[in-house]
Parts: C-alpha cells; structure tokens; sequence
C-alpha cells in the first residue's frame, strides 16, 4: 500500500488556541501537498513547565479543543490525523500525555497513553520528573489500517525498544515517534534511535517534532523526520520553526527489508545466566 505521510513540526506555546491555530494552518497545508496521514508532535495543544499554569488551561477530553478541531479537520480533508499528543486533564488531577487517531470521516479512531515518563537529570542543570504531574499509559497499541498498521509511541518511549518489537511481532509496518526531545537529549542521540528502531524492526518510523525556544523557556531539538526500513532518511525539518515533511511510503518496502534480514522470525528465546568468580581464576554459574 503506498501513500503519502507528513511530519508536522510545531512550537507550541502555553495557549492551546493559538496551538490549534498553528497546528490547522499546517495540516491543511499538508493535505493540499497529498498527505493522507497526517501526524503533529508530541504536546501540540500546550507546552507549559509551569504544572499550575499548564492546569489551568486543560480540559477533559470531551471538552478539549485540540480533540474537538482535530476531528473536525480530519473529516473536512479527509485523512487520517494523528495528534502525537496533547495533555488530558484527568478526574485524579493528574495529566494524561495522550495521542489520538482520527480517520477520514473525523470518528476517533484510538487513543494512546506514553508508557514510559521522563524522570531525568541532565547535564546542563535541565531536571524532568513528568511523573509528577503525569499519568503514565499502561497499553501498547497497534491499529490496522486502510494504508497499513500502525504503531504508537511518544517521545520517551523510543528508548525502550521492547516496545516496538511487541508493536513489530504484532504485524506493525509503521511506527509513530512524536515528540518535543530536549535540545541536549536530541543532538546527541535522536536521529540515531529513530533509524535504530527503524532498522531493527524492518518498519517506517515517522516522528513530528516540537522545534526551537518555547514560551516557558525550554528549548526542543526539532528535525522532524520520517526514516524507511532500511534506515534512510527519506524526509528531515530543520533544528527551528513550524513546518511540514513528506513523503512517499510503500509498506511493500516493509516487507522487502524483513525478507533480506529476517530478524524478526530469527530471534530465539534464551535463558540469562549470571556468572561470579570462583576465586581459582574460573567462573561458577
């Protein structure tokens, strides 16, 4: 099946209107290009570090407006629309982090909550503990599309690559990387973990990024990227500034990489043994 996917990058700032705003200029833009899916980054509705002030301008899914103009906006153009994610406000007070899927016709398709939070200290003073005010996802998803399945993921959650072998076994052709990486984190390891999951797995990967200094002073990495099976670049945005990628996808290229590296019907179960000093110079188990 082959079809045209676009990548939209974003800045988003802490209103989710003016978000929505940006993020349907960019999607129209997109379908007018031929796009048929289309995916926007991680936290498109709002980027707040102030937990507060983010609060404060979150709704229920019913009511939020980033749910309400997507779905709206898939079925005026027809395409199926990602939201890679947007924070959900949650009955216990903690914050969903959490993706939706809308087809052709603007019905919602799925949903998905990011498994794994980002409770990281890093080098340059920047400290993130997104369990504080997030509720992490529990379900791996997978969703069989008209173009191909689909596999989701958010930002974090592309260095756990289990998670993407179990959406790989299940028969998923495409993955799903939104995200708002940090500019430290994305230059030493984004592109490198977006084809390693590609490669490993024999799928597209398609990961819309946030880009460039937000309004709550954070600043995100950017290069938005769409990689093929085989780990090439086909589609790449630049460190700043909103925009879209696109490219042509054929799952037949899915398909042609797994025949040649066969990995996936290769790999074996195996028992791990750990081994400690005997003190005579061998190993006992």
């Amino acid at each position: 099946m082959s079809f045209k996917a676009a990548a939209v990058q974003m800045c988003s700032g802490v209103d989710p209107a003016r978000n929505v705003e940006t993020m349907a200029k960019l999607v129209r833009e997109a379908a007018a290009q031929g796009a048929t899916y289309i995916q926007t980054p991680e936290m498109t509705g709002a980027i707040q570090r102030d937990r507060t002030g983010l609060r404060s301008v979150l709704k229920d899914e019913a009511n939020d407006i980033v749910v309400r103009a997507a779905s709206a906006l898939a079925g005026e153009l027809g395409v199926y629309l990602h939201i890679g994610s947007t924070p959900i406000a949650l009955s216990d007070g903690k914050i969903a982090n959490r993706g939706f899927l809308f087809g052709p016709d603007g019905g919602r398709i799925c949903d998905y909550d990011k498994i794994h939070m980002f409770d990281v200290d890093l080098e340059n003073g920047e400290s993130w503990r997104e369990s504080a005010a997030y509720r992490p996802g529990t379900t791996a998803r997978v969703a069989d599309l008209a173009f191909g399945k689909l596999g989701f993921s958010i930002c974090y959650d592309v260095r756990f690559p289990e998670l993407f072998r179990q959406q790989a076994v299940a028969g998923a052709e495409i993955m799903s990387v939104p995200a708002a990486f940090t500019k430290q984190t994305g230059e030493a390891h984004w592109e490198i973990l977006l084809r390693a999951r590609a490669i490993e797995n024999g799928v597209f990967v398609i990961a819309a990024a946030q880009a460039g200094k937000h309004e709550d002073g954070r600043e995100t990495f950017g290069h938005s990227m769409i990689v093929d099976p085989w780990g090439r670049v086909l589609a790449e945005a630049g460190p700043t500034g909103e925009g879209i990628i696109i490219a042509d996808i054929d799952t037949a290229a899915v398909h042609g990489a797994r025949a040649k590296i066969p990995n996936l019907k290769n790999a074996r179960s195996f028992v791990l043994d750990e081994v400690t000093p005997n003190g005579k110079g061998g190993v006992a188990a």
